[in-house]
């Protein structure tokens, strides 16, 4: 079968295809499948918005396996801000390294757990048979000072993982899937979509 992810940012593909490179489908992005789809995110969660992406890339593709993602960053003493609207912080063309930076200057004389931050991922799966599943995970760190590191992308420079001791963007993509909050989620979607699998061939 056929997976399709609806996104169409390579970052994100390249963590979906090496978590999900044994699993057996051929993993492609809504825009290798021809679907394009002008989608309003307007849900008030992680999970409504998910399911908003992944239920209209179906209504194209109804015969492929579909998965969407949401993600984003909280920051607690921002008000868990810019959350579902990570995407769209300080305008959708707005570099990173200028969100990055607003983010960090928001958090001026604040230290330790007065930083405390995650990154949530929620991913919606939309089956041929119409079922629907959603998880959650999430990966728990703070803001640091200033941006460091080179792998990754988005808020990953300036997310740092005390138990590790450098923020997501220090991390070799490998071992970042290990621990990330989309590398959590996937590996929970793995065990429903194999879960849904078994249920089919009874």
């Amino acid at each position: 079968m056929r997976l399709v992810f609806a996104t169409g940012n390579q970052g994100k593909m390249r963590e979906i295809r090496e978590i999900m490179e044994d699993s057996g489908y051929e993993i492609v992005s809504m825009k290798e499948a021809g679907a394009c789809p002008d989608i309003e995110e307007n849900g008030t969660t992680f999970e409504e918005n998910a399911l908003i992406k992944a239920r209209e890339v179906s209504k194209l593709l109804p015969d492929d396996l579909i998965l969407a993602d949401d993600s984003g960053l909280e920051v607690d003493a921002l008000n868990k801000e810019p959350g579902i609207y990570s995407a769209r912080y300080l305008g959708h063309d707005t570099p990173y390294s200028v969100k990055n930076a607003d983010i960090i200057r928001r958090l001026e004389g604040k230290v330790g757990a007065e930083r405390s931050a995650r990154f949530v991922c929620a991913i919606a799966a939309v089956f041929p048979d119409g079922t629907e599943k959603v998880v959650r995970a999430t990966i728990e760190g703070q803001i640091d000072f200033e941006e460091k590191g080179e792998h990754g992308f988005g808020f990953d420079p300036i997310f740092y993982v005390p138990e590790l001791g450098c923020t997501t963007a220090e991390i070799p993509e490998t071992e970042k899937n290990k621990i990330s909050h989309r590398g959590k989620a996937l590996k929970l979607m793995r065990r429903e979509l194999l879960e849904h699998e078994s249920t089919d061939r009874k």
